[in-house]
């Protein structure tokens, strides 16, 4: 039985060694790799140290969304709390995986970049 077990473990292996990859749509060349990795190493650093900001951006966002200013602000606090969390472990996420070359998972990239827009977060984007 052990036999069999090894010999399926080894077919595995060797299915899963040659099989068919994934291909990227562009060619990553050093050029590539060392923008990208230093781009995530910036914005990780920038995103870790500002975001904070995040919070009065969405109080004043969503007070020119809503009539009701006390709505605005209740909103923009809860969502404000949301994306400083969510820059804030992008960021320090983007700091330890600065070696893949994948763009920063915030976007804008740096919460002044666009302070008109609401933040959104994309994992292991490689294109754009």
């Amino acid at each position: 039985m052990m036999h069999i077990i090894s010999k399926f473990t080894l077919l595995l292996a060797l299915a899963l060694l040659f099989s068919f990859q994934a291909h990227a749509r562009e060619t990553i060349t050093a050029d590539v790799y060392f923008n990208r990795a230093g781009t995530k190493i910036l914005s990780g650093v920038a995103n870790v140290a500002t975001g904070w900001m995040e919070l009065p951006k969405n109080i004043s966002l969503w007070n020119q969304r809503d009539q009701n200013a006390l709505i605005g602000i209740t909103e923009g606090l809860l969502w404000g709390v949301f994306h400083t969390v969510g820059r804030t472990g992008n960021g320090a996420l983007d700091l330890v995986t600065f070696w893949l070359p994948t763009y920063p998972i915030p976007d804008p990239l740096y919460v002044w970049d666009d302070f008109s827009k609401e933040s959104e977060y994309y994992g292991g984007r490689m294109g754009r």
